[in-house]
């Protein structure tokens, strides 16, 4: 009897042994997360790329350029809502781009890319590229808007109408912004991008799902494993109601966060949203 005791001690330590080494086993795959200067003021300053990846060179004056170069509000800002109140939840975001949001519910998920696309064009001076398509088809050209047309809306009509003199102030083309985001969308906006495969991904590529409710954030830097051709890409993102746009967080991997990879086998899970691989899109 005693010896039987002592084979099930035995049997009971072996066992209660394997299950602490398993539980320290688990706690070894959780690697410490990207390093990241927090004195870094824009995307490519304050995230470092994961080991063995090297971060992709952008063109000068390209998209690329100026999504890698976005400003970024300090270390531990929060992201506010239009209406100043904060984020809920607040485990999505890994930074906030410095780029205001306005006052009024409109700049969401679609709008701030398309916000990011125009804000780029605006800035080089292609004043002739800034334009986006209403839900209905409508196409706002910018370059009218400044000869002082205004978009008239009666029902699904939309038309054009001369109202005011010819301006190229910064105002009047975030009130253009402002009318495009009330009458485009993702329904509107995945139309008007072309789609690519993953593994042509670039900075400036945009994973869309048109709908309502729809979704759509954009790729504003890019790294490569130049070995394996491995690539990671980090994601910028507004949601609703409308809010900052944020620099987001990977949920499914502590090690990588906020990086994500492209070696998915079907679909791009952020916090708030998944996408399929199929629906990467570029402008």
């Amino acid at each position: 009897m005693q010896r039987v005791y002592n084979i099930i001690t035995i049997v009971l330590l072996i066992a209660l042994s394997t299950l602490q080494l398993q539980s320290c086993d688990k706690k070894q795959v959780i690697t410490k997360p990207i390093v990241r200067d927090s004195s870094g003021n824009t995307v490519k300053t304050r995230f470092k790329t994961p080991d063995r990846y090297t971060r992709v060179s952008s063109e000068k004056n390209s998209f690329a350029e100026y999504l890698q170069n976005l400003p970024l509000k300090p270390e531990g800002t929060k992201v506010l809502n239009y209406d100043g109140t904060e984020k809920r939840p607040d485990d999505v975001y890994a930074a906030v781009i410095n780029v205001d949001v306005g006052d009024k519910d409109l700049q969401q998920c679609a709008d701030a890319v398309m916000r990011l696309r125009a804000e780029y064009l605006f800035a080089q001076g292609k004043i002739e590229d800034i334009e986006f398509n209403f839900t209905n088809g409508f196409i706002a050209e910018y370059s009218k808007w400044r000869l002082g047309y205004r978009i008239s809306v009666s029902g699904n009509k939309v038309s054009w109408i001369k109202k005011s003199e010819e301006s190229t102030s910064y105002n009047e083309f975030r009130k253009y912004l402002d009318v495009v985001f009330t009458y485009a969308g993702t329904l509107s906006l995945e139309k008007e991008l072309t789609p690519i495969d993953i593994s042509e991904i670039e900075i400036g590529s945009v994973f869309i799902k048109g709908g309502s409710p729809g979704h759509a954030v954009i790729i504003v830097d890019l790294a490569e494993n130049k070995t394996t051709g491995d690539k990671v890409f980090l994601i910028a993102q507004s949601y609703m109601p409308a809010q900052d746009i944020q620099i987001l967080k990977n949920p499914d991997s502590n090690s990588l966060s906020p990086w994500y990879s492209t070696n998915i086998e079907n679909t791009l899970v952020t916090r708030e949203w998944t996408f399929k691989k199929t629906q990467l899109k570029k402008f």
